[in-house]
């Protein structure tokens, strides 16, 4: 069992899943905005609204799922680090020197010299010549022969297991942000003031301004705020799209804006069917009767609706928050007796659906909508961020330390015969093998020219 789960961690196949399962979910957290509410998820998505926060799509990554493949792919990295680092601390800090010729023979770059002087005064040329080239020697002296290991960019073995360090601290980034990190939206009508969540301070809009291509189309949204400690301001900004406010670890991101369709200013044309010439326009808010000049009547706007429409039961409500099908209710009052009431649609005037007193001869018609503008701000705290920074950090070095960074190793064999000294020489990179056969070649060659 113990044997399975090992296998398992150390897969390479095993982290490749993972890591697709992670870039799946990473791009699925993407397209779906996170942290809003279950409205707003339903006025954009439909039913599938629910069905996403019920699997924690809508705040991913602080899902249980989530964290828990972080986890596994976190583990599967530290197993398969730990599994290959001794091996290479030895050969690092404790390496081997075999005075074997045969052992030497079988390294990818070899050669072979026999030198005129006596042993000990061929290692002192050998280190003279690898000192110039910044090599680090160990040597292994025997009564006849002697072994010389001569090393340089040993920090070269570990860049994978560097960048294994990195990804590691990274996905710590990921998880303590995912955990304890702060994701969500506010909507702020003009001066008004909201906690934010989790914080011991508030935001206030003091004016949110839309810009408008020549075309029509938004060219820019800008939200001049204020954060409110204590009951005082202490810093004002102007927020747009890609231009954050960040105060105390929070950031403030422009993410939309919309209309407040519960609180709009109504126009309404009063007309009469026997007087072409009558006209009584008067400005509603919903709930609020108001009188008409000249007339001993009281309108009251009782509901509005964006985008009117039927539901299944038969029911008015709204498709959508954008002015596609405008429609009030409206009720007409004299002394406390109602006159007419019904629906009223601004695109189809002469659609209504009117219940009047037969001596009413009043036609109201909607034919402006006003409503003031709220500004969405998108609010995070990330308490990983600087962890994740600093793995990234990591990652780099260990990355140049694979590529750029290459160990290189060469061993000498020095044995000696009648006051004369063979050497073999082998040696090994892991990056840069053309290189590294120049500069063997050219030890070698500064070699043979003291013979």
């Amino acid at each position: 069992m113990l044997k399975t789960i090992q296998r398992f961690f150390t897969s390479v196949k095993a982290a490749i899943v993972l890591l697709i399962l992670l870039i799946a979910a990473s791009i699925l957290g993407t397209l779906i905005p996170q942290g809003r509410s279950s409205q707003d998820y339903l006025a954009r998505y439909g039913q599938l609204g629910g069905v996403f926060e019920k699997l924690q799509l809508t705040r991913l990554y602080q899902s249980f799922w989530y964290i828990a493949i972080l986890a596994l792919f976190s583990l599967n990295i530290i197993i398969c680090t730990l599994a290959r680092l001794s091996a290479k601390l030895r050969r690092a800090f404790r390496p081997k020197c075999d005075i074997d010729p045969k052992s030497i023979q079988a390294l990818k770059v070899t050669d072979k010299i026999k030198m005129t002087q006596p042993r000990t005064r061929a290692a002192e040329l050998l280190k003279v010549e690898l000192g110039r080239r910044h090599y680090r020697i160990r040597e292994h002296a025997g009564e006849k022969k002697s072994c010389l290991l001569a090393r340089k960019k040993v920090l070269g073995i570990f860049g994978s297991d560097v960048v294994h360090l990195g990804l590691l601290i990274i996905l710590v980034g990921g998880i303590v942000s995912g955990l304890w990190g702060v994701r969500g939206s506010l909507a702020l009508l003009e001066n008004q003031t909201l906690p934010v969540p989790r914080a011991d301070f508030s935001i206030r809009l003091d004016k949110f301004i839309t810009e408008f291509y020549p075309s029509g189309s938004v060219k820019d949204w800008k939200s001049e705020l204020t954060i409110i400690e204590g009951g005082k301001p202490v810093l004002q900004k102007s927020v747009e799209v890609n231009h954050p406010l960040s105060y105390r670890g929070f950031v403030f991101y422009q993410s939309g804006y919309g209309s407040d369709w519960e609180n709009p200013e109504l126009q309404v044309w009063l007309k009469k069917k026997s007087d072409p010439a009558y006209l009584r326009t008067v400005w509603l808010r919903v709930g609020q009767p108001t009188p008409v000049e000249g007339e001993d009547i009281t309108l009251t706007a009782a509901r509005f609706l964006p985008d009117f429409v039927l539901d299944e039961k038969n029911e008015p409500s709204t498709r959508s928050l954008e002015l596609k099908n405008p429609a009030a209710f409206i009720r007409g009052e004299r002394s406390g007796v109602e006159v007419f009431s019904g629906w009223i649609f601004a695109k189809f005037p002469d659609f209504s659906q009117m219940h009047q007193a037969p001596e009413s001869e009043l036609k109201p018609e909607l034919k402006d909508i006003k409503a003031p503008q709220y500004s969405v701000l998108q609010t995070a705290k990330d308490p990983g961020v600087t962890v994740i920074w600093v793995g990234c950090a990591a990652l780099m070095l260990g990355l140049f330390l694979a590529f750029y960074w290459p160990t290189r190793e060469i061993r000498f064999v020095l044995e000696e015969s009648q006051n004369r000294t063979d050497l073999t020489a082998g040696g090994l990179s892991a990056k840069a093998r053309e290189a590294f056969q120049s500069e063997f070649n050219g030890i070698m060659s500064a070699l043979r020219k003291t013979i």
